[in-house]
């Protein structure tokens, strides 16, 4: 893994298949790490014959933003929110976008597929509608256009997302109940869910975090997107919409939305998958996936 500065923000990014032609950008979710994106799913797309690049976005794993004030640590989530709204936001779903492009600048890839799972699926949206020159096909994985008439997470998930966490460190056995129960709880019921694999995979997270509440930072970006419809009707690349029918966090019809407003988009919903890829579903996303980008997509 590598790291390239770039103004205020330090990016950590690797690239498989390096010899590739063929470039696939793979963009991660809130507060989530590019080990999210799995390597064996990696590999699978290298096996196709395409370049792929994972990285942390700002403000997660090794990735850090260097310009922004500290967070109280005797305040709840709504008065961090209420106080950081009013001082002014650090910055914003788009200059996470104009991350991803600086990465490209910097390793001289002029055109890429993009693929973004949740949050890292509204980055891939941007970057579809505000840089089509550089965008050769989406995937966009459990997400949203944040469109506000759209049905809201559900209440006990969305309690969980925004709660004070343990301290991984004094109550590292308190933050591993925490944080497998949640990932277990979004996962969805139509793929076993194996704890033992998370907690191996929260481990990871933690040696590898530079920053410390990040993701308060990019809840804050995604809670200023002004939403228009306007950014996904100029979309002019081949999308691929996938979402599962237990998704928790973005209900189905957030996924459906995207995919009725890209225009020729293609829907795929995944029965029983939640807010989660399982291993099962690597073969059929990656090869949905591969699919978009040579257009034989059946449905």
């Amino acid at each position: 893994m590598k790291t390239v500065k770039m103004n205020e923000v330090e990016l950590c990014y690797e690239v498989l298949g390096e010899k590739n032609p063929d470039t696939i950008v793979l963009i991660s979710g809130l507060g989530s790490q590019m080990i999210r994106w799995d390597h064996t799913f990696c590999d699978l797309l290298v096996e196709k014959g395409f370049r792929v690049i994972r990285f942390d976005n700002r403000d997660s794993g090794s990735s850090v933003f260097n310009t922004k004030r500290e967070i109280p640590s005797d305040k709840s989530i709504e008065e961090i929110f209420a106080m950081l709204s009013k001082e002014g936001i650090p910055y914003s779903l788009m200059n996470m976008a104009d991350d991803v492009i600086g990465l490209l600048n910097h390793l001289n890839i002029e055109k890429a597929h993009i693929a973004g799972r949740s949050m890292g699926g509204i980055i891939a949206q941007l970057l579809g509608s505000y840089y089509p020159e550089r965008v050769l096909s989406l995937t966009i994985i459990m997400s949203t256009s944040l469109n506000p008439s759209l049905p809201k997470p559900d209440p006990e998930v969305m309690a969980m997302m925004t709660q004070v966490s343990a301290d991984p460190v004094l109550q590292k056995e308190e933050y591993m109940r925490e944080k497998i129960h949640f990932a277990k709880k979004i996962s969805g019921s139509g793929y076993a869910f194996d704890s033992n694999q998370e907690k191996a995979l929260l481990e990871e997270e933690l040696i590898r975090s530079r920053t410390k509440n990040g993701i308060i930072w990019q809840l804050l970006a995604m809670g200023s997107f002004q939403y228009n419809p306007e950014v996904l009707k100029k979309i002019t690349a081949p999308a691929l919409i996938i979402h599962g029918t237990e998704d928790l966090i973005f209900h189905p019809d957030c996924g459906k939305d995207i995919a009725d407003s890209i225009p020729g988009a293609k829907w795929l919903l995944i029965e029983g998958m939640g807010h989660f890829i399982p291993r099962e579903l690597f073969d059929t996303i990656s090869e949905s996936m591969v699919s978009i980008i040579n257009k034989k997509l059946p449905y």
